[in-house]
Formats: C-alpha cells, structure tokens, sequence
C-alpha cells in the first residue's frame, strides 16, 4: 500500500519537487537536445526514460553526458530529417534517459536528503511512505519534463526550415551535452 504525508506537509513536498523539476538541469537540458535533435516524440520517450531512471540511482552521469556529446559532435551524418525517427531511435532516447537520471547527481541528492524529511515513522510503514513520494515525484516528473520535451520539439519542428540550424545543429547539441557534463561534475563536486 501506498501511503502519504499529511495535507500541508504533502503541499510543501509538491511544491517543492516542482520547484526542482523545473529548474533547467541535466535531465532536462537532455531532453530539450533529445527533442532538438530528434522531435517531440524522442522527447518524451526520453522523459519516460528519465523518470524510469529516477526509480533507481549513481554519479558518473558527467561522463556519460561528455561521451553523448561527444559521439554527437564526431557524427557527421544530418540527424535534422523531416522523416519519422525509426522505432530503434526511441528505444535508444530511453535507454539513454534512464542513465543520464540513474546517475543525475541532483534527483539522488532529492532521494537521499530531501525526501527523507517527508516520512515519518509515526505514520506507519516508512518503505509505503517512500514509495508514495518518489511514484508522485516521478509523475510530477513526466508532466514537467514532458511539457519541456513537447516545447523544444515544437520549436525543433520550425527550426528544421532553417538551413543554418540544420548545419550547425550537431555543434549545438553535441556542445549542449558537454556542457552538461561539466555542469554536472562541477555541481556533485561543491555539493560534497
């Protein structure tokens, strides 16, 4: 059985997880690149692909940021198409959405600091307590990121009628996962 906090203390976590899930990091700059890169479908696949990673978690999230923008930036191939992305495409977008989560240094700080201070032994099972927090963190999660996933393919779709962004598309998303990469290790090492 599920179980959650009282009425005000289950505002405050809400209010809270939101506050955190809008504010732009890894996890969402990578599916704002997704959506960018492949459109708004990949984009979402890529938030299910966050949000399943959120149910797990790790660091070396840098890393693998660094070695997707990487192999981005050495892909000379134009990923900017007006055909549908094939279906091993999206399989790859949650694949790789769980990992940048799995190992996102900012929702394990939220799963191992924050939400704790929710869970009261008071109120009975701590394990359902837990469990009711993180499923309404993930579907809080999917709404938001989902929102940044349907934006960014939207303005992806537009940009797809630029032939400079179309040239210079691989350097933006491939610089965008670097970035993030560095973000990310630069942020878990002040945190420690």
């Amino acid at each position: 059985m599920i179980a959650l906090p009282d009425l005000a203390s289950l505002g405050l976590f809400v209010a809270a997880a939101l506050v955190l899930l809008i504010t732009p990091g890894p996890a969402v700059l990578y599916i704002v690149a997704r959506s960018i890169d492949q459109g708004r479908r990949a984009g979402l696949v890529s938030t299910l692909g966050v949000h399943a990673g959120t149910l797990v978690h790790k660091y070396l999230g840098a890393a693998y940021l660094v070695f997707l923008g990487v192999r981005r930036l050495l892909d000379r191939t134009t990923s900017v198409t007006s055909r549908r992305p094939e279906r091993r495409h999206l399989r790859r977008a949650f694949l790789d959405g769980v990992v940048v989560n799995v190992l996102n240094p900012k929702t394990a700080l939220f799963f191992l600091a924050f939400l704790p201070q929710f869970v009261m032994t008071a109120r009975g099972d701590v394990g359902a307590q837990i469990l009711g927090l993180g499923l309404l963190f993930v579907g809080l999660g999917v709404i938001t990121d989902g929102l940044y996933a349907v934006g960014a393919g939207t303005a992806a779709h537009w940009l797809r009628g630029n032939p400079q962004f179309v040239r210079s598309e691989r350097w933006v998303s491939g610089s965008m996962y670097i970035g993030l990469g560095v973000a990310a290790a630069f942020s878990s090492t002040h945190r420690k």
